[in-house]
């Protein structure tokens, strides 16, 4: 074989594997998998307090993709912060048992939804009085991958609250009142409790 030629096969190799890549890097980008827009604008509409528009935004998505991690969880959110807690417990629950039944070995995003998924679960608990089922839920969320509930990062805590209560923080405090006599146990403290915030990996 001629060199000419085959440094003009290698040339137009080349060429071709950069159009190709390129392409589907603009494929990718410009046609994000199914319910993927619609999570990030329920997303916005979560940030923004707007919890029915998050919800249809969130619903939409389920609509194209069933059981679409962040649209179980944005909307699980969304219904609790909304005042719908037997709805949130139960997007909750089944985010939990559909993650649990799924989730696959080396899935980092997935095991991290399912730590938040039962991080949020706890907070619905706990704000509801049900500590001790809130305790086993932020337990286990540690157990499963810390890192995804470890807390805010300094932007957060910049904009919105220097002193946010983790997780970690609640489960230490709920774990250390019940060791305590249960007519000295305070499991509420609003000014503490207002700090916990939601997880939406």
């Amino acid at each position: 074989m001629s060199p000419n030629v085959l440094r003009r096969f290698i040339v137009i190799v080349g060429i071709a594997t950069v159009v190709m890549f390129g392409v589907w890097t603009g494929t990718s980008y410009f046609s994000p998998p199914p319910g993927d827009y619609e999570v990030r604008k329920g997303d916005i509409h979560l940030r923004g307090g707007e919890w029915q528009a998050a919800l249809a935004d969130f619903t939409a998505a389920l609509e194209e993709q069933p059981d679409h991690r962040g649209a179980l969880m944005g909307r699980a959110i969304a219904y609790l912060q909304g005042g719908q807690a037997v709805e949130a417990e139960a997007e909750f629950t089944y985010l939990i048992d559909y993650l649990t039944d799924t989730l696959v070995e080396d899935d980092p995003t997935g095991r991290g939804t399912l730590a938040a998924a039962y991080a949020n679960r706890g907070i619905l608990r706990d704000r509801d009085g049900r500590h001790e089922a809130a305790l086993e839920d932020y337990i286990e969320s540690l157990r499963i991958d810390q890192g995804a509930v470890s807390g805010p990062n300094i932007f957060h805590k910049v904009l919105h609250d220097a002193r946010p209560s983790t997780v970690r923080d609640r489960a230490q405090y709920l774990y250390d009142q019940f060791q305590l006599p249960e007519n000295q146990r305070v499991l509420s403290v609003p000014e503490f409790d207002a700090r916990q915030r939601m997880h939406k990996p």
